[in-house]
């Protein structure tokens, strides 16, 4: 018998994957894959997300709950719904992403189950939450943090600040990025009316927290209008802010792609001058690291997880302040050489070993009571 039959790995708290929008799903898209010879890994998938009907993929198993885009509202009931699945059939470990669906682990917990928590960002700094929501989230944090076996930061400073506050053993794990893959083909970005190397790129959902509303307010005063801006990327929910950015793109000749994966995103990275990231919140950002997987010149604001990063000084710029980003997009287009990074750090393949220590040290956490868990849920 197949020794992993018996190491199941239930995952929850991503939409879904492969070829589901969003950072962490790419962070998990790109990681199961190497873990599954190891575990018996199944995925939790919010059918709201999917596209297909597939129950497996890459030796990945899914099971897809029913799910709502009512913000704040579907991480909680999809979350709920995975916990209650993961009690009755008790897999060996419960790995979560993000703090939201963390909320439920002292629920895992008092049922018997290790649980590892990979912190993906402190989403409570997010504009989009309104108070109730951030309070809320802060509490996710506090259970998360307190009650998993063991966490993975992918930001080095939050795991140094943020995981030291709490009792849950603390690991700090970056994310990856895959070797790039060059594209030859021109189809795509010239059905954009694009030409190579005349377009400044920009990729993520269209959230207040990415800044590309600020990003189209420096491109619009830019000197130079050989070059054109492409922000790949799509909104999770129509909101005032997703309906504001169209309106600005449309008047200021931004083009907005949608959500794109696989050449036609290859081709964007391919044939791209400069890629942009002018983001107030950033964990470790997979498409910076991917724009730098293709050495592209980089404009990224100066937030700690951008500086992290330890790109050269005049990759940086102010964040938030438009006319910075201006100056600097002007200076940064005159650039013709080709820079190149060391992405050593952001293999895969380490990250998917060190992924498995994190496991194994589970086991050599302390076991918790039903007492326990009580005694430090009513100290929050």
């Amino acid at each position: 018998m197949d020794k992993k039959i018996n190491k199941k790995l239930f995952v929850f708290g991503i939409r879904g994957i492969p070829n589901v929008q969003g950072g962490v799903e790419r962070h998990c898209e790109s990681l199961y894959p190497l873990l599954s010879s190891h575990y018996k890994i199944t995925i939790f998938r919010r059918k709201s997300y999917i596209n297909d009907n597939n129950k497996q993929w890459q030796d990945i198993r899914f099971i897809d709950l029913p799910s709502t885009k009512i913000k704040g509202f579907e991480t909680v009931l999809h979350s709920f719904l995975s916990a209650i699945i993961c009690i009755a059939q008790r897999p060996i470990i419960v790995h979560i992403h993000n703090i939201g669906p963390g909320l439920f682990t002292p629920l895992l917990r008092l049922f018997g189950l290790k649980v590892v928590i990979t912190y993906h960002s402190p989403n409570y700094e997010h504009s989009k939450w309104n108070y109730w929501q951030k309070k809320l989230l802060i509490f996710s944090e506090f259970c998360a943090l307190n009650f998993a076996n063991q966490a993975i930061f992918v930001n080095k400073t939050q795991c140094e600040k943020i995981g030291a506050k709490y009792s849950c053993k603390s690991n700090w794990i970056p994310n990856g990025v895959k070797p790039s893959i060059f594209s030859e083909s021109r189809e795509y970005i010239q059905s954009l009316g694009l030409t190579e190397k005349k377009y400044i790129l920009a990729v993520g959902r269209i959230t207040p927290e990415k800044g590309f509303d600020y990003l189209i307010k420096a491109y619009k005063h830019l000197k130079n209008k050989d070059f054109k801006l492409v922000i790949a990327g799509d909104s999770d929910h129509s909101t005032a802010f997703s309906k504001q950015m169209i309106k600005e793109a449309q008047d200021n000749n931004v083009i907005l792609t949608g959500f794109v994966t696989g050449d036609s995103l290859y081709q964007l990275y391919t044939h791209a001058q400069l890629f942009v990231l002018p983001s107030f919140h950033e964990s470790l950002s997979m498409s910076l690291l991917e724009a730098m997987s293709y050495n592209l010149d980089i404009l990224v604001s100066n937030i700690p997880a951008n500086k992290e990063i330890n790109l050269p000084e005049n990759c940086y710029f102010t964040c938030g302040d438009w006319n910075n980003l201006y100056l600097k997009l002007n200076k940064q287009l005159s650039i013709k050489e080709t820079p190149a990074y060391d992405l050593s750090l952001y293999d895969w393949n380490n990250i998917a070993l060190q992924t498995l220590d994190v496991y194994k040290k589970i086991f050599l956490s302390d076991s918790w009571s039903a007492l326990s868990c009580f005694v430090l849920l009513s100290s929050f």
